[in-house]
């Protein structure tokens, strides 16, 4: 039986861009259905009384250089050349996200995180300018006036929010949060514990 993985998600996460290449060749090995579900991470933060690592850990002497190093291993071991930290980071990811609610269908949803994440990653765009989230929309082939349209209707608006606090309800508190029957993993670095459990191992 086909298992689907999905991926709690949201774009003002690094952890989402180094999660989501490795990913996806654990999904074609293992035959698994993706689905992609966009939550607000500030929304999410405010609701479990996280914060970014970054900050969480400012005062824990040797934790952020040493959290440093292990990305950075990890950018490497994957090939992730064209990675550049944000420099806005935290920034404000909701019209991203907004935008990712209102795709027309899953496929849709994928191709837009495809399109946005070296967007934010590697070019490093102002992601709270309508017009330039518009340009990138438009020069992937999206119709960037509907998504961006839709990203300011009411319902799309509600769903994100309901998206994130039904994810904070089943245990999620940071990205990248992946579930598989019910189970949760979270970060990147259990990605190989996922692919076993999606191939018929335990976790």
């Amino acid at each position: 039986m086909t298992k689907t993985l999905e991926f709690i998600f949201d774009l003002a996460a690094p952890n989402a861009y180094l999660a989501w290449y490795p990913l996806k060749p654990i999904i074609a090995r293992t035959g698994a259905q993706l689905a992609v579900t966009p939550v607000f991470l500030g929304g999410m933060h405010k609701l479990t009384g996280n914060a970014p690592p970054m900050m969480r850990d400012a005062d824990v002497k040797g934790k952020v250089p040493y959290a440093a190093l292990e990305f950075q291993r990890f950018l490497d071991r994957h090939g992730m050349d064209e990675f550049r930290m944000h420099p806005a980071l935290p920034f404000n990811s909701i019209l991203l996200q907004r935008v990712l609610v209102a795709a027309s269908d899953e496929a849709e949803r994928q191709a837009l995180v495809e399109a946005l994440l070296p967007a934010v990653w590697e070019r490093n765009i102002d992601c709270s300018d309508a017009e330039v989230v518009g340009a990138e929309l438009a020069a992937a082939g999206f119709d960037a006036q509907r998504l961006l349209s839709a990203a300011q209707d009411p319902d799309v608006k509600a769903k994100l929010a309901a998206n994130t606090e039904a994810a904070v309800a089943r245990g999620a508190f940071g990205i990248p949060t992946f579930f598989v029957d019910d189970e949760m993993w979270f970060g990147k670095e259990r990605l190989d514990q996922i692919e076993e459990y999606l191939g018929g191992g335990k976790p």
